[in-house]
């Protein structure tokens, strides 16, 4: 998320590019690969079907990290199309070498930031599903306004959502999980689905655990009328 400051202040970002150590298989996946099975961030609406070839209920996730979750809801779900944005280079690349070697064909991934995605790329009343799994909790208080989920945020998630599209999200830290149904429950187009949906266990999920921290889902509908 993008939060516009004053003319001369820098913009606030939801995240910080910590890139970490490249691997060359990660490098070379991002060179020989993305070009297949990328899509460069353009600022014009996204014509799903050109993209994949086919008709079909499209899943946007923010934040796919490495890609296991993603590849792992793509396998189980070969009748539904998923997007993953994810900024980060090393797991973008990740990600590429489980498509390649899997064959898959109904997953796709952007390395943008996703507000400007999902503005830009992502036509209104488009999406089935958005996933946003585990996003950064900025947990000091002075960081808060660089949490993604906040009005500005539901709006355009919203906006974006077939109606009954579902939006799904999940974080293992009590005071954010607070804030993002506080959030979401005022958005006059979205309203609280209590029915469980199943994901996959993410390597944050995991860490969160053992750690200690409770985790929980949250699911918000988009309104059919």
């Amino acid at each position: 998320m993008i939060v516009k400051r004053a003319p001369g202040k820098r913009d606030i970002r939801s995240y910080v590019l910590r890139q970490g150590r490249m691997t060359p298989s990660q490098q070379r996946a991002l060179e020989l690969l993305f070009p297949k099975y990328g899509l460069p961030f353009t600022p014009h609406p996204l014509e799903a079907r050109q993209l994949f070839g086919r008709t079909a209920p499209l899943v946007v996730e923010i934040g796919s990290g490495m890609g296991e979750s993603t590849v792992e809801l793509a396998q189980a779900n070969p009748d539904t199309d998923y997007l993953a944005i994810e900024v980060h280079g090393p797991g973008v690349g990740s990600l590429l070498k489980r498509i390649d070697a899997l064959g898959l064909k109904n997953l796709r991934a952007v390395r943008h930031d996703a507000i400007e995605v999902l503005a830009q790329m992502i036509p209104d009343s488009s999406l089935a599903g958005l996933h946003l799994f585990f996003p950064d909790p900025w947990p000091k208080k002075r960081h808060h306004k660089r949490r993604l989920v906040q009005a500005p945020f539901a709006a355009l998630a919203a906006r974006k959502l077939a109606p009954g599209g579902y939006l799904h999200a999940a974080t293992d830290w009590p005071e954010y999980a607070q804030q993002i149904d506080e959030v979401l429950a005022q958005e006059p187009l979205l309203e609280k689905d209590a029915q469980a949906r199943l994901r996959p266990v993410t390597k944050f999920e995991r860490r969160g655990i053992n750690l200690g921290h409770p985790v929980r889902d949250l699911l918000y509908l988009r309104r059919k009328k």
